[in-house]
């Protein structure tokens, strides 16, 4: 899913048919490896790197044992740690693509291997199963893609319609989106606590009066969210989307609040997670602001906390309640909207009284929320 931030980008254009589509009968034509245009270079350097090991995977499905063992991997799940899989001529290659990944998204090592292979379709099973080597592509951040670069075995490239999925199998090389959303909302939220937007000791203290921090505290919670149905390259994952909610903290700094919400695969879908939005012991006045966002694949969770804070610890509480979804949004640098994070939706004036279903400032989505109280034991 790709949501343009309306005010930095306009409408967009709905795209216009593909460019080459190929069927089974009219295979792509076989170019070098080396050869592939620059327009379908990868953007950044995780699609950088997903590229380089996908020529490197599908070079080394030239040995008979290898792709067996890979084709059975491939069948039995919906993801393959490929890393951890490969053997000792091929690991190297993806261990290095994995180091420059994680740190790519300003990750530490510790996050371990990321890179993950997957059928590209459903409707490919059949030909995998018969045995036809297939080709490796990298996975593509862009929904507005128009065709696919495939590799074979021999080092040849394949251009793909991006929209409807070849009858050739394809393996396409992409990174654990949960894992590394967890591991950077985790370094998200540390910068952000370093800039001063979230919880030191005295910003996640409970309210000031002593029965009510006994007592518990008051949230909003998500009972149920959707988001619109798009349609999207079959090369394409699951989203991987979490919010920002922000508002101003018990001592009157603007904080900012990440919460993962790894469930939200798919648009078109009605969740139903009971999942905790807004703490409101942490803010100070009785409104907060939410911002949804997705994860592509090339987010730098510390530039991203650094470019937030750079704008929201300019803004002085002022005695009252200030909408902050556009200071986040302005906060991210131009060019991130070319590629990641995506701007899905944004909810104002979230109050704790909220008890029904809020739709987003873009139309984008809903969300179904309720006060819910948590008690202490």
């Amino acid at each position: 899913m790709r949501h343009p931030h309306p005010g930095r980008r306009g409408v967009v254009a709905t795209v216009a048919a593909s460019l080459i589509a190929l069927t089974a009968a009219q295979s792509a034509t076989a170019l070098p490896a080396t050869a592939a245009p620059r327009a379908h270079a990868p953007s950044s350097a995780v699609t950088v790197a997903e590229d380089q090991a996908a020529r490197a995977i599908a070079g080394s499905l030239s040995d008979a044992s290898w792709r067996a063992r890979v084709r059975q991997a491939a069948l039995a799940s919906d993801e393959v740690a490929v890393t951890e899989l490969a053997g000792p001529k091929l690991r190297p290659a993806l261990a290095d693509a994995d180091r420059r990944i994680a740190a790519a998204k300003g990750l530490g090592a510790d996050v371990g291997s990321l890179l993950r292979l997957r059928l590209g379709d459903d409707s490919m099973r059949g030909a995998l199963a018969s045995g036809v080597t297939p080709w490796v592509a990298a996975a593509s951040t862009d929904e507005d893609v128009r065709t696919v670069t495939a590799y074979d075995s021999r080092g040849r490239a394949h251009r793909l319609d991006a929209r409807t999925a070849p009858s050739h199998p394809v393996y396409v090389v992409d990174i654990d989106g949960s894992k590394a959303l967890a591991a950077g909302l985790d370094v998200l939220q540390g910068e952000l606590g370093r800039q001063g937007l979230t919880s030191s000791a005295q910003r996640s203290a409970a309210p000031s009066s002593a029965s009510a921090a006994a007592a518990g505290f008051w949230t909003t919670r998500i009972t149920q969210v959707r988001l619109s149905d798009d349609e999207e390259p079959w090369i394409k994952g699951d989203a991987e989307i979490y919010t920002l909610v922000t508002g101003f903290g018990q001592d009157g700094v603007v904080r900012v609040d990440p919460v993962d919400m790894p469930y939200l695969d798919n648009d078109g879908t009605t969740y139903s997670p009971n999942q905790i939005l807004v703490n409101w012991s942490l803010y100070k006045y009785n409104l907060a602001d939410a911002v949804m966002m997705e994860d592509d694949g090339s987010t730098n969770y510390r530039d991203l906390a650094k470019a937030i804070a750079g704008v929201l610890l300019t803004i002085a509480d002022q005695g009252a309640y200030i909408p902050l979804v556009n200071a986040v949004l302005d906060a991210i640098p131009d060019d991130w909207w070319t590629d990641d994070p995506d701007y899905v939706d944004s909810w104002y004036t979230l109050a704790q009284s909220d008890n029904g279903t809020r739709y987003g400032a873009r139309g984008n989505g809903w969300m179904t929320l309720q006060p819910y109280f948590v008690e202490q034991f």
